[in-house]
């Protein structure tokens, strides 16, 4: 148990690195965050409260198909919207083009780690994994995180919120990546969050 959730808190971290990345790139967010924005736009309500209520809608959702919360559903978005915020006041937006496209190039191979490991801690999936777990089966993760992803993105840009080129790269690039690692290596095997398999934590 105790290395599950090393590993889970470490992995939480790099993925908010990889957010925190992204953000500064400013060359397009993920789909959660586009979504979460674009609800915040049109409903006027503040970000904070926006996140908590979709994240928990989010869960049940993933929840009613079979996949039960866990350590890692409650550890993972507090856990990474605080790192979030500390690697979003060291780390500046730059300003010149090239810079943001490298932010860009570095935050994708560090995001898919981040996620691939949290999720291979077996201690359970945060909101948007969750969603795309629970749909695996019948649409295998590499593409049911790219529909949530996406999904996502799609409905924040139509209330209002900004989508860019990062914002394609992660609907068509993350849950590949992720599925890739997964199958490579058993320390970021994905469905170790499954606990519809019912497995026992060690």
């Amino acid at each position: 148990m105790i290395r599950r959730v090393v590993q889970l808190v470490f992995s939480c971290i790099v993925l908010a690195i990889g957010v925190a990345l992204l953000l500064r790139a400013a060359l397009g967010s993920d789909g959660w965050s586009t979504l979460i924005n674009g609800i915040t736009i049109a409903s006027g309500l503040p970000f904070v409260v926006v996140n908590t209520m979709v994240g928990l809608l989010f869960v049940a959702m993933a929840w009613a198909r079979g996949l039960t919360p866990g350590l890692g559903t409650v550890v993972q978005p507090v856990l990474v919207g605080f790192v979030i915020g500390v690697v979003m006041d060291v780390v500046a937006e730059p300003e010149q083009g090239s810079l943001r496209a490298i932010l860009l190039l570095i935050a994708f191979p560090v995001l898919a780690i981040g996620v691939a490991g949290y999720l291979g801690s077996g201690t359970g999936a945060g909101p948007t994994e969750g969603v795309a777990l629970a749909w695996d089966p019948p649409i295998p993760f590499r593409w049911s995180y790219s529909v949530v992803q996406g999904g996502g993105a799609l409905i924040g840009w139509l209330l209002g919120a900004d989508v860019g080129v990062g914002t394609l790269l992660v609907i068509f690039l993350i849950g590949p990546a992720v599925d890739l690692l997964s199958r490579r290596f058993a320390f970021f095997d994905v469905h170790a969050a499954d606990h519809r398999a019912d497995q026992p934590l060690s």
